[in-house]
Formats: structure tokens, sequence, C-alpha cells
């Protein structure tokens, strides 16, 4: 097992790092430990505070409805743009293609995207050192933070709010915790 990091240590990386995210408008990617989009999300007011209230579960729907394990988020990808005109285009199309190669959390799915020209994002920054994803990815860590949070995700369903969108991100939540439950049976 991996060292565990010092307290705070994490913390420090995490708003260093967001420090140097971008904050322009535009579109952003929550992306696991595996660096897989699980979130696709769009700020009118800079991509970096909309992030940054995402990753400390400040005004963050996604975060308080249980959508998201924040400690999964492990690097955000932006794409930044010029015109607020822009944006929900280029998020239907960018949810519309990772949705396809892994299902997101949103729990809404979003419009479709005819047409969409898909572009490698601007910028990717790590909120998590390397140390710290291998520590988190390991079965024995992830499995039990899994089975927790898909627990009062299913609570919050069933005492604050039971919608399409919320047994969407139950799925999707339900398909991760199986991949983990299989990845730490393959460990013992």
């Amino acid at each position: 097992m991996a060292e565990k990091p010092k307290f705070g240590e994490s913390l420090n990386f995490r708003a260093k790092a967001l420090s140097e995210l971008t904050n322009a408008i535009g579109v952003y990617a929550l992306c696991d430990l595996d660096h897989v989009p699980i979130y696709i999300g769009q700020s009118t007011d800079g991509i970096r505070s909309r992030v940054q209230r995402h990753l400390t579960s400040a005004r963050s729907d996604v975060i308080a409805n249980r959508q998201i394990d924040v400690w999964e988020i492990a690097s955000v990808k932006a794409w930044p743009v010029d015109a607020v005109e822009q944006i929900n285009t280029l998020e239907n199309g960018l949810f519309n293609h990772f949705h396809v190669q892994s299902p997101l959390m949103n729990g809404a799915v979003l419009a479709s995207s005819v047409g969409f020209q898909f572009a490698e994002c601007e910028e990717t920054v790590m909120v998590l050192s390397e140390q710290e994803i291998a520590r988190r990815k390991e079965p024995e860590a992830r499995l039990p933070r899994q089975i927790q949070h898909y627990l009062r995700l299913v609570d919050h369903f069933l005492n604050v709010k039971s919608s399409k969108e919320m047994a969407v991100a139950l799925d999707v939540h339900f398909a991760r915790l199986k991949k983990y439950h299989e990845q730490f049976l393959d460990t013992v």
C-alpha cells in the first residue's frame, strides 16, 4: 500500500494546482482517478471559480446531490471559449462525446450535438499528486469509499430527491461499484 500523505498535503497540492487552472469562461471536465471524465460542466463566471466550488462543496448542486464524490476527482480538463454563446454547444458536444465512452454523472442527459467536432482540451490540471492517485486507486481504499458514496446517494435519493436524473447517477455509480468490486476480488 502506498504511503499516506501528511495531513493537509493533498489539500495544499489541490489548492496550488487550481490556482494554475484557467479562469476563462467555458466548459470543463472533472476526471476520476483513472483520468476518465465523470462530469462535464460549464462556467460563465470562470472555470477555476466553478471547479473550486465543486471541489470544496461550496454551492455545487452536483456535490450536494451526491452525484460526484470529490475524493475521486484527480484532474480537470478545460475548454475556454471566447463568447458565452459558444458554451452550450460545446458542453453538449463534449457531454455526448464522453458519455458514449463512459457514462457521466451529470444526471441529466444533455441535448444532442449534431455536427459537433471534438477538440482536445486546451488545459489539463492534476489536482492530486501521482502518489495520492496511486494510493486512492488501491482496491482496498477505493471499494469501501465507493460503497459509502453509493449508500449516501441511495439515502439522498430516498429521502431528499428522487428524480430521473438522480436515478441515472445511481446507475452510473452502481456500475463503478461493480468494477471496483471486481478489481478488489482480483487482489485477494
